[in-house]
């Protein structure tokens, strides 16, 4: 690897558009790879994705955009998955280049299905990359607001220390402020477990609970996050860190939040196809839901609001009385 690093961006929705912003920054140039081909054509003439984030004008001098995934990949050294992991291995059975001496970072929040691994662990486990060069992309932060440039922390982990102040280095800005972590299992777990608690506080406002409620669902979330990621990597940790506390908040809260915007609308009434068909957009927490619920059948963590949400997104419960009965179990 040379001493400037390369980066590739896989992805074409409004993370991948983000943190293709960020690098544009400090990178002379980045592959960019979107299956999309309407969609890099127009950023190649109009300088912004159509359909994500469209505000953010790009120097396309400095993006080899691609809909060839292993063209992205052979050019990096450092790859950034940025789809959600719904898809990723029907992305990554495309590949033909090798992974190997590739340093990975997800920027995805959920669980790949298909092995029931969060994204880090399932390319240490399929892929057989070392967890030194595996790291984790995470909040606080809304992709939206990097494309208003307001002032956003981003949490950098990975095995390696070095690594992760690379990334972090080049993902820094005026308007983007970062810190490292070696946390990576946990941090990458609380990143899907907050897209359960963003649907939950949606389905709590949809049903007319008030900002007091909204209060304790989100303190008894913190909880249960903590509790949920100790059964899994117990570690020294602090669950307060804008990592774990600050990106539950801002899912759970945020205008921009399409898990929360999700759940506002099965609080409201809508079946889960109706509510993703209007969204247009895949919202995490769904999938994470399923997983967690069923990850959890070995830790056996106290999950009360995951139940709650895994019971009303998969097991047809009626939401106003699932939530009836969830706020006996919450203090």
């Amino acid at each position: 690897m040379s001493d400037t690093p390369k980066f590739a961006v896989i992805g074409g929705g409004s993370w991948a558009t983000a943190i293709a912003k960020m690098l544009c920054v400090n990178v002379d140039k980045i592959a960019w790879y979107m299956r999309n081909t309407s969609a890099i054509e127009h950023i190649k003439l109009q300088k912004h994705n159509p359909n994500y984030l469209s505000s953010v004008e790009f120097d396309t001098n400095k993006l080899l955009l691609t809909n060839d995934i292993n063209e992205a990949i052979a050019y990096a050294d450092y790859v950034i998955f940025a789809i959600p992991s719904a898809f990723l291995s029907t992305e990554l059975e495309k590949l033909t280049v090798s992974l190997e001496d590739k340093i990975i970072f997800s920027a995805i929040k959920g669980i790949v299905p298909e092995t029931s691994l969060i994204v880090g662990e399932h390319f240490h486990d399929t892929y057989n990359i070392p967890f030194d060069n595996i790291g984790v992309i995470t909040g606080p932060c809304h992709a939206e607001e990097v494309a208003l440039e307001r002032l956003s922390y981003l949490t950098i982990a990975c095995g390696s220390e070095k690594k992760a102040s690379t990334m972090a280095k080049n993902l820094n800005s005026h308007y983007i402020k970062t810190k490292i972590s070696d946390d990576i299992i946990g941090t990458e777990y609380a990143a899907m477990l907050k897209n359960i608690y963003a649907i939950a506080a949606g389905m709590a406002h949809g049903l007319g609970y008030g900002d007091n409620f909204q209060a304790l669902l989100m303190s008894n979330a913190v909880r249960e996050m903590k509790k949920f990621i100790r059964k899994v990597h117990k570690m020294k940790r602090n669950i307060n860190d804008s990592a774990y506390l600050g990106d539950l908040l801002v899912t759970g809260y945020s205008v921009f939040s399409r898990n929360r915007m999700f759940g506002n609308m099965i609080g409201k009434g809508y079946t889960v196809k109706s509510a993703m068909m209007e969204m247009s957009m895949v919202a995490e927490g769904y999938y994470a839901a399923k997983s967690a619920y069923k990850l959890n059948k070995e830790y056996k963590a106290k999950t009360p609001i995951i139940n709650a949400v895994y019971n009303i997104l998969y097991e047809g419960g009626d939401a106003k009385q699932v939530f009836k009965k969830l706020t006996d179990k919450l203090d």
